[in-house]
This record gives C-alpha cells, sequence and structure tokens, in this order.
C-alpha cells in the first residue's frame, strides 16, 4: 500500500498538518452532469482531481509549500436542468461555500488560494471581484481548459472543445478508462456533439450570448466530436498543464504577499 502523499490534504493526518507550513491551497472545482453517452457524470470532478493532484506534486517535488484540497463535486447547472441527474448548485451558494472555504483557509494561515476550476458553468471571476479588499487571502482563477493557446490546442487535437468532445474524452481514456462507454465494435458510445445553431446571427457569431439551454443546444448534452479521441492525446494535454501550472505554483509558494503582491514595483 503506498504512502500518504503529502500535497493531498485528504491523504495526510493531523500530526503531518500541525507541523506542516503551507503557503499555497488548491481548491478544484468540478460538477456532476452529463457528458453525451459516453463519459461519466463525474468527469469534471476526476478532471479536476487528476490535474490538481499532479500539478501539486511537480510542485511540492520543487520545493511549493503547496496542499491539494479535496474537489468540490457540485457546480452550476442552471441550463442543464432539464437533464437528470445534473446536480445544480445556483451560482450564490456556489460563491458563498467558496467563500467561506477560503475563510476557514485564512483562519489556517494559508493566504494564497487558487482555485483550479475544470467546469464551464462555474464563472468565478465575479466571486473574485467581490473578495477582493474583502478577505486577507489573495484568490486566483485557473480555468485549466483556458491554459494553453488554440495554436497548442491543435497541436494535440483535431476538432473544437466545448463539452464532451475529443479533449476530455482523451484525459478520461487516459485515467480513468474503465468509465467509458464503447459500442461493441470498440467505437465510442456517443453522437457526432453536433449542435443546433441559433436563429441571430449575433448569437451564433458570440456578439451577444445567452444562457444556453443545452437540451436545445445538443442532442445528448454533447458539443464536441469525441471520435478521434485517445488516452495519448490526454497524456499529452496533461504534460502541458504540468509545465504551465505547477511553476506557477512554485513562484506563488515562494513570492512574499506584501502589499504589491503580486506585481513587481520599479524603484
Amino acid at each position: 500500500m503506498s504512502a500518504p502523499r503529502p500535497w493531498i490534504l485528504s491523504e495526510v493526518n493531523y500530526g503531518h498538518v500541525k507541523n506542516t507550513q503551507y503557503e499555497v491551497a488548491v481548491l478544484p472545482l468540478g460538477a456532476t452532469e452529463p457528458h453525451n453517452l459516453h463519459l461519466p457524470y463525474g468527469t469534471d470532478d476526476y478532471e479536476g482531481t487528476q490535474i490538481g493532484q499532479r500539478i501539486c506534486e511537480a510542485a511540492h517535488k520543487q520545493g511549493a509549500k503547496v496542499i491539494l484540497l479535496p474537489t468540490m463535486p457540485y457546480g452550476t447547472e442552471t441550463n442543464m436542468r432539464q437533464f437528470p441527474l445534473a446536480m445544480n448548485v445556483d451560482p450564490s451558494t456556489l460563491f458563498a461555500v467558496v467563500t467561506d472555504l477560503v475563510e476557514s483557509l485564512v483562519q489556517s494561515g494559508i493566504k494564497k488560494v487558487v482555485l483550479l476550476n475544470s467546469h464551464g458553468g462555474n464563472e468565478m471571476k465575479p466571486l473574485l471581484r467581490e473578495l477582493y479588499g474583502k478577505t486577507e487571502a489573495h484568490v486566483f482563477l485557473c480555468n485549466w481548459f483556458k491554459a494553453f493557446s488554440e495554436q497548442e490546442y491543435h497541436e494535440i487535437f483535431t476538432h473544437k472543445e466545448d463539452h464532451a468532445g475529443e479533449m476530455e474524452t482523451s484525459m478520461i481514456l487516459a485515467y480513468r478508462p474503465e468509465l467509458v462507454a464503447r459500442r461493441p465494435d470498440g467505437s465510442f458510445d456517443a453522437d457526432s456533439g453536433a449542435t443546433r445553431p441559433m436563429r441571430m446571427e449575433a448569437l451564433e457569431h458570440g456578439w451577444v450570448s445567452i444562457t444556453r439551454p443545452w437540451h436545445l443546444l445538443t442532442t445528448n448534452s454533447g458539443s464536441g466530436n469525441p471520435h478521434e479521441a485517445t488516452a495519448e492525446k490526454g497524456e499529452r494535454m496533461m504534460e502541458l498543464l504540468v509545465s504551465r501550472l505547477a511553476p506557477f505554483l512554485v513562484e506563488l509558494s515562494h513570492s512574499q504577499a506584501d502589499e504589491n503582491f503580486p506585481f513587481v514595483i520599479d524603484g
């Protein structure tokens, strides 16, 4: 049996925690929702947990004083209400829970907090604005699915990703392959992930936005073609994320949280 990993809070005990000084806490934010016909409801939860473990492990090994919190498995699902067991937490409720957790960290002496978000419905930037100046914590937001350029994405994947497409399917194939549903011929038990067009040009091009009702937008909740996904592509994406986010955690851990943090002030 493997030993507890000291960068994962759920695996360590009080004897370890009370003798350890942490500088950075990482809180993954997930969701419980359908992902086309082939991926598990916990896809966002599994992604956030796996990415969090990998980046915190790499940062810990480079000297960062970092701790990974358990992943929050519920997120905002207001536009998926028509799908069974899409477990919704309204934005105001989500903000209140995260605020309480941030204050628990401050009470424990940790004032650098990274929200590692796996779910597009969790729009957390307004909370950062609301917390600024109201808490001693410095709160950072990382939507990991935006932590790379379009060019870098297309060096790995063929199809555009929105929800349960090639990238997410590749990630689950890499780290929870037993949960991907397949047909007898070995192909994914999924539709093409095609979405329905909207009537107005401004909506179609994104000049004007709405909260998209996914039961009208999609056939089976999938938006993005998953059928060229592979575990190897998921591993390549993970390598890119670790190379990008672990150094940030190291720098954040070593940075002094003075009155100018995180800016460089000349002179």
